[in-house]
């Protein structure tokens, strides 16, 4: 009985001390203070963002106020105009000294600081002045309301040139000092994971369990970790489409009455010049001085190219929405066409010519896809990180012209979709190739990547979707991501663990 209860005793302690580097992992990997961390951030970002956009939309109203007419009006945009300068005020505040409401610390750096109060910004008393300006403004008596009004010049100026340059350095900052902040937590979070992975193997020939534990232990803690970045930056884009959607929507609901009645008045203008502008010297001297028939050719075309350009705003931000649905966990019917147009739109700017090289070409080779039953946000993500790896890539060959190839297609059977993207950059090494998948696997410099990226990719595909992500690559020929998703998806493989459809290249 004795020689049972110590052999209970020593498997009790033996199974603890197995336990000890899971128990380890679990205590310092705080998920709590990473998504504290992250929504602050994203808080922080998005107020200080939405100081610019407070700033435009009380200029606006300053303008919409002086060429209004009617009091009724004039009293509402007074109102619009003080609530948009008084959540200024309440931002402005919460940034210096906090607000938990807004998720504001209030924990400025010295940079932040510098910037507030130092040369050559001087943030806040350029914003209180502003906000003073536009206070003033707005309890003008009416017959001040005039384009000579000093209170409308100082608002303009600051919001076209001396307060716009400093928010734009308020926020540039802000933008530094987040990444900084999620690159040290994250790289504590690695670290903490790297040193309990030495704990693990000191105690594997002990317990194979512990290994299969710690092995789940890892997807579950890089799952959590790219969920919860993927919804921080859901949440900002979303927010900063919908701050922008408002004053573009506006500008674009109006553009076709102003061309409406621009036609109207240029009508209204060749009739007089029919009629009366070569009986009158005067006119006729003013007409050849501004060139009216360049003129009159020339307007139409500017309000076309301003609708143009409205309407590529638009389907800018309707991108960012579709893209920010990431964190939507249900399976529906969708274009994945669209969600490829959507992540090109979003990397369109890291397409553009840099000094050590052209422009990246895109060619898309589309087939007729029918609609897909997926989890959409998440095939967006992996067509970003696939994408932006390709992008990578083409950025290490200095001097190299760039093709980026998508094409899509249905396989023989019509039981899959199939997407591939494919570069013509330098290729990948055969040991570089066998760890692709493997979590927190990289080849980039610290601080440009975390090596969750195709792990999650391939979580994503083969077992979420019950399908295929493979790689081909040859060395300075290029690499050709390979992705096939079954037309109908089972919601049944979202909770299932890895299967023998898993390949790995």
């Amino acid at each position: 009985m004795q020689k049972t209860l110590r052999r209970a005793s020593i498997f009790g302690n033996l199974c603890y001390l197995r336990l000890l580097p899971v128990i380890a992992v679990a205590t310092c990997f705080d998920l709590d203070q990473i998504i504290s961390a992250r929504e602050i951030n994203a808080a922080v970002i998005n107020v200080s963002g939405r100081q610019r956009m407070l700033s435009q939309r009380a200029a606006l109203f300053a303008l919409r106020l002086i060429y209004a007419q009617d009091s009724s009006e004039q009293e509402k945009l007074r109102e619009q105009m003080l609530a948009a300068i008084n959540l200024m005020e309440r931002s402005h505040n919460g940034l210096i000294g906090g607000e938990a409401a807004m998720k504001l610390p209030g924990q400025c750096s010295a940079e932040i600081q510098s910037i507030y109060f130092e040369a050559p910004f001087y943030l806040d008393q350029k914003i209180r002045d502003y906000i003073s300006q536009v206070r003033a403004l707005a309890q003008s008596p009416a017959i001040e309301l005039t384009q000579d009004n000093s209170y409308l010049k100082a608002i303009l100026w600051a919001s076209e040139q001396d307060l716009l340059e400093a928010l734009e350095a308020l926020v540039s900052q802000y933008q530094k000092e987040s990444d900084q902040a999620q690159l040290q937590l994250e790289r504590y979070q690695a670290q903490l994971y790297q040193e309990s992975c030495a704990a693990a193997a000191a105690a594997q020939a002990h317990a194979q369990q512990l290994e299969k534990t710690l092995q789940e232990l890892r997807r579950t803690q890089a799952q959590l970790i790219q969920i919860e970045k993927l919804s921080s930056i859901g949440q900002m884009v979303a927010g900063v489409a919908h701050e922008i959607n408002n004053p573009v929507s506006f500008i674009y609901g109006n553009l076709r009455y102003a061309s409406d009645y621009v036609q109207d008045l240029l009508s209204l203008l060749k009739l007089y010049q029919e009629y009366y502008g070569k009986h009158h010297p005067i006119v006729q001297a003013k007409i050849e001085a501004i060139n009216l028939d360049f003129l009159l050719k020339d307007l139409p075309k500017v309000l076309e190219s301003m609708q143009v350009g409205a309407e590529r705003v638009r389907q800018i931000i309707l991108s960012l929405r579709n893209f920010s649905c990431s964190d939507r966990m249900l399976m529906e019917s969708v274009d994945l066409h669209e969600g490829i147009d959507s992540t090109l739109l979003i990397l369109q700017n890291r397409l553009k010519a840099r000094y050590n090289r052209s422009s990246i070409e895109v060619i898309r080779d589309y087939g007729d896809l029918p609609s897909v039953e997926c989890y959409a946000g998440q095939l967006n993500q992996v067509f970003m990180n696939l994408l932006s790896n390709a992008i990578d890539a083409l950025e290490d060959v200095p001097d190299h012209f760039g093709r980026i190839t998508i094409s899509t297609g249905v396989n023989p059977d019509r039981s899959c979709i199939i997407i591939r993207i494919a570069d013509n950059g330098p290729g990948i090494p055969p040991e570089v190739k066998a760890q692709l998948f493997d979590p927190f696997f990289t080849t980039k410099p610290i601080g440009k990547g975390t090596g969750l990226g195709l792990f999650i990719s391939h979580q994503i595909v083969v077992e979420k979707h019950g399908g295929l992500l493979r790689c081909e690559s040859v060395l300075d020929k290029g690499t050709e991501f390979s992705i096939e998703i079954p037309l109908r998806v089972s919601p049944r493989l979202s909770t299932l663990k890895p299967t023998a459809m898993a390949l790995k290249t």
